[in-house]
């Protein structure tokens, strides 16, 4: 019974009776190809053979692509390993064993009509090794060529395995004979398909891929991608389709998905007879260039390859240095991959047909319409959902050797992230000089907007408010002060004071009022009035004293409460003054109902000292609105002013929430803000009344957790339906520049750490550093960000800081302490897959001066070589280059130990005797009365009778102190030898 192994039979058991038989008609047709091709393109694909030789391998259970396997099929219609077979103009030998000789025979007629080649059978036994019938058959190869030193091709990519083709490749390295690689001249000859082969690409057959699959299941996060790719082999033909599928996609990913159906439509449709296969790459690139020039980076340098026999045929790849011709019943597969924004692969394969009318997509049934790739799940219960490692990487399919491990030279993580950290701060110095060099010497141009106060006038003295007694009043509806001076009520507007106390002994109390005065410190601008009386007296200050101790405080408590209720309605008029003006929010009308989002909270909260109201959050078609069930309390938010936008369930937090990161600055209340979020509680303050401790298993303790799971799970699903639908309606034609999309942080990238006072957890998301749950809400922007300096970082420590330095250097660095060492790995993974260049130093720098420097000469900063004076590698690697140099000096005035004391120090008893103690004893009476400065003059006089009176003693006090230094470790963090800062 033949073995069935890819849709062909081994012959070595069809020729023992499994009734199989080679196909004459086909065998005829392709053999007059082969010696056609090889006839009119010897001299160029060929390399001008007289000969070609083809060895064909054992056995072996890997799927493998070898040309010498692809030619048996292709010409016998099986597989014959182990077997040699050599093409000349008037004979085909094979080299074989005795079964596979039988079924060769019926080959010699019909070689003789079609080519008037005779076929010649060497047959070898078990026992033989086959040295003679190769030594026959290249003898036959001169006498047929007619020379001693012919030509003869074989494939060279190919390594010999087994016994037979060891032997065979001896042989013809030692021969005198000319070796060439015909490699290409068979992927030209595969390259044309006739009718037969044709349909052996599609189909109905039952599908046996040699993947095995396991029992891991797909990981599926919002924004997920998935790639799929199936390829198939029917009668050893090859076909493969690939497919990309968009789970949840953001826009960056629907538009990518977009740009690379159009490139794959545009090099289809170049692959036409006549032109060349760069033509089909060229054609994607221009696609690529006119849609999203910036995605034409990340786009492969080859858009498919020749496909059949061979999975990818060598000779045929679609790049954009194949001048080779399409030539009609060319079969190819037509991939375009890897267009890739943040982290995400994406790839579309078809199998296509070169026709003269137009290219025949093979695999067309398989859809890849957005429609049909884009899918949008929601989960009911977040109980069942089951999440796996996040993946900060693409999907990558039919990868190439340069991705492939090798057991020997597999690099680590480490490894591939400093050399990817290298290249990240090239490009960082590159980008950062274009950068600086563009920096206007007009400043940053940004407004300051300054606040004028108000002042109540009073024509005459009649119009002041009297009072029966002259004690000081507070006039609320006028916003004044009225003082006592002289017997008369004067006014002053609560503008003009500036602090107000007051002191209270045992008999009088005495309150003092301090002014606003031009020319103090903190005085607000003069005022036309002011300009116009320069010389005029102004009052600084104004003493009161009372008996009435209650009356003085009821008045200190009602200034400072009128001065902070004005202060604070001139400091929202100031700051709404900076705002930047905001569209119009146009309602939903009845044909739209807004999606709603009901019994939420605001952060910030709007002020009142009156109990807080929940309220609603509506999305209508320009904008939100959220309001309460107070008029004055609503907030409008416009689509056009999200920079970013989150949505965060509560897995081991309180709350579930969302949250809008603006572009400009709104008023929520009388609060200006950037950050506006809308948050629901998902566990109730429970108090236990009998004070003790619940058991486990209490029946109450557990229906309590049921329902806590429940609203839990309830209020994330409302909060994700509603995300969902934004979602479909940001995704119309008029939001598309808009770039709007729900962000959700990755918990198990995050770390604790202090951005403000207090401890939190920091967490990334795809395209921003993040904390929303404690206030002040941390969002910074990692598009944003010039480098990352890890300091502190140390043997020894437990936490580290992360100073984040962005590319506006105006903007101060922003720090987040504390952070704890067990993160640092995964916070330099993190960075390396963003592509964010991050440093390590020992101490903390101060940045402001750093970054007032960078801004004040940038020339010199890039001079220097911009970050590298951070580069605490480089910087270690100078100070031990430098310390090395310094090994080998050695001062003058200290004289090293001579080679003869230290063997007199060897060889002497380790017991002394007395008479060296005595001797030892005298020679420190006669030193021990000589002082430092004694023993240095002798050495300088001793100096000066030999000659040296070069050295100073201030040179001699500088080598001192240089070989004390050599002797102590040095101090952590110590300076850079790297280019410093000026």
């Amino acid at each position: 019974m033949a073995e069935q192994r890819n849709g062909a039979a081994k012959p070595s058991d069809a020729a023992s009776g499994g009734g199989y038989a080679i196909d004459m008609g086909n065998f005829v047709k392709r053999l007059k190809a082969f010696y056609g091709e090889w006839k009119e393109r010897r001299a160029d694909v060929w390399g001008g053979s007289e000969a070609v030789a083809v060895a064909t391998p054992p056995s072996s259970e890997d799927l493998r692509y070898l040309k010498s396997s692809a030619l048996n099929i292709w010409l016998l219609g099986y597989e014959f390993p182990e077997t040699v077979m050599v093409f000349m103009k008037k004979q085909i030998h094979f080299l074989c064993s005795q079964k596979k000789a039988s079924l060769l025979e019926t080959l010699k007629q019909s070689a003789r009509d079609a080519v008037g080649a005779d076929v010649v059978l060497h047959v070898k036994a078990r026992s033989d090794d086959g040295a003679a019938a190769m030594d026959d058959v290249l003898r036959a190869v001169r006498v047929q060529s007619g020379v001693d030193s012919p030509v003869v091709g074989y494939i060279a990519r190919e390594a010999p395995e087994g016994q037979l083709l060891e032997s065979w490749i001896g042989k013809l390295k030692a021969s005198n004979l000319q070796l060439v690689d015909v490699t290409n001249g068979f992927s030209n000859l595969f390259s044309l398909k006739d009718e037969t082969e044709l349909t052996c690409s599609g189909g109905e057959f039952d599908l046996r891929p040699s993947a095995t699959s396991n029992d891991e299941n797909l990981y599926y996060e919002s924004t997920s991608v998935i790639v799929c790719a199936i390829g198939a082999r029917y009668l050893s033909y090859c076909s493969n389709v690939a497919r990309t599928f968009l789970i949840d996609a953001n826009p960056t990913q629907s538009k990518a998905y977009e740009v690379l159906l159009k490139a794959q439509d545009a090099a289809i449709s170049a692959l036409r007879p006549g032109n060349k296969v760069s033509a089909a790459y060229q054609a994607a690139v221009s696609i690529v260039e006119k849609e999203s020039p910036e995605l034409l980076a990340n786009l492969t340098k080859s858009a498919g390859t020749g496909i059949g026999l061979e999975f990818r045929e060598s000779g045929l790849g679609l790049n954009a240095k194949n001048d080779r011709l399409v030539k009609s019943g060319m079969n190819l597969q037509a991939p375009t991959k890897n267009l890739k924004t943040e982290k995400f692969s994406l790839l579309l394969a078809d199998t296509v047909i070169v026709t003269d009318k137009s290219p025949e997509i093979l695999t067309s049934p398989c859809s890849k319409a957005v429609k049909d790739v884009a899918y949008s799940f929601n989960e009911e219960d977040e109980e069942e959902v089951s999440r796996g490692k996040v993946e900060t990487t693409g999907i990558e399919v039919l990868p190439s050797k340069a991705t492939l491990r090798s057991d020997n030279q597999e690099m680590s993580k480490e490894e591939v992230r400093k050399l990817h950290q290298a290249e990240l701060a090239r490009q960082k110095n590159e980008e950062t000089a274009r950068r600086l060099a563009g920096v206007s010497a007009n400043g940053d141009g940004r407004g300051h907007a300054r606040a004028s106060g108000e002042l109540v006038a009073y024509k005459n003295v009649n119009d002041i408010p009297q009072s029966k007694e002259l004690v000081i009043q507070v006039d609320q509806r006028n916003e004044a002060v009225l003082l006592p001076i002289y017997g008369s009520l004067v006014p002053f507007h609560i503008s003009t004071v500036k602090s107000v106390n007051s002191n209270q002994d045992n008999r009088t109390c005495t309150i003092r009022i301090i002014f606003n005065v031009p020319g103090a410190p903190f005085a607000p601008p003069p005022d036309a009035n002011t300009s116009r009386n320069q010389s005029a007296i102004f009052l600084k200050e104004v003493t009161f004293r009372s008996k009435d101790p209650r009356h003085s405080s009821e008045v200190v408590q009602l200034i400072k409460t009128l001065r902070r209720q004005v202060a604070s309605r001139e400091s929202e008029k100031a700051e709404r003054a900076t705002l930047v003006t905001q569209e119009k929010l146009q309602l939903a009308g009845a044909k739209m109902k807004p999606t709603r989002l009901s019994d939420l909270w605001i952060r910030p909260p709007f002020g009142g000292r009156g109990r807080k109201l929940s309220g609603t959050l509506e999305a209508h078609i320009n904008g939100f609105r959220f309001s309460t069930s107070r008029s004055e309390e609503r907030v409008d938010i416009m689509y056009g002013n999200i920079k970013h936008a989150f949505f965060q369930p509560a897995e081991k937090e309180m709350i579930t929430l969302v949250h809008l990161h603006l572009h400009n600055h709104i008023m929520v209340g009388n609060k200006k803000t950037k950050d506006v979020q809308f948050y629901v509680e998902v566990m109730d303050v429970v108090q236990t009344l009998g004070g003790g401790r619940r058991s486990a298993m209490d029946p109450d303790e557990i229906e309590e957790e049921q329902r806590e799971r429940e609203r839990k799970n309830r209020i994330n699903m409302e909060f994700q339906n509603f995300v969902n639908k934004v979602h479909d309606h940001w995704g119309q034609p008029q939001f598309k520049g808009l770039d709007l999309e729900f962000d959700q942080p990755l918990r198990e990238l995050g770390f604790h750490g202090v951005p403000y006072k207090a401890s939190v957890f920091v967490i990334p998301t795809s395209s921003c550093l993040v904390e929303l749950i404690e206030t002040p809400f941390l969002v910074i922007t990692l598009s944003e960000i010039e480098i990352v300096n890890l300091e502190r970082v140390g043997f020894g420590q437990k936490n580290f800081d992360m100073a984040i330095v962005f590319k506006d250097f105006k903007k101060d660095a922003m720090r987040i302490d504390s952070i704890p060492m067990s993160a640092v790995d995964g916070i330099k993974e993190w960075l390396d897959t963003t592509d964010i260049k991050y440093y390590e130093s020992r101490m903390n720098l101060n940045w402001r001066p750093i970054l007032k420097t960078i801004t004040d000469d940038p020339e010199k900063f890039i001079e220097d070589g911009g970050w590298e004076f951070l580069n605490m590698e480089a910087s270690d690697s100078d100070t031990q280059n430098s310390e090395d140099s310094d090994q080998g000096y050695e001062p003058s005035d200290v004289e090293p130990e001579s080679a003869s004391d230290d063997e007199g120090d060897d060889s002497e008893s380790l017991v002394e005797s007395d008479e060296d103690e005595e001797d030892s004893d005298e020679d420190s009476d006669d030193e021990k009365g000589k002082t430092w400065e004694e023993l240095e003059r002798e050495a300088s006089n001793a100096d000066r009778e030999k000659g040296d009176q070069s050295d100073s003693e201030e040179e001699r006090r500088r080598r001192k102190a240089k070989t004390l230094g050599k002797s102590r470790i040095p101090e952590r963090g110590g300076p850079a030898k790297k280019p410093k800062m000026r």
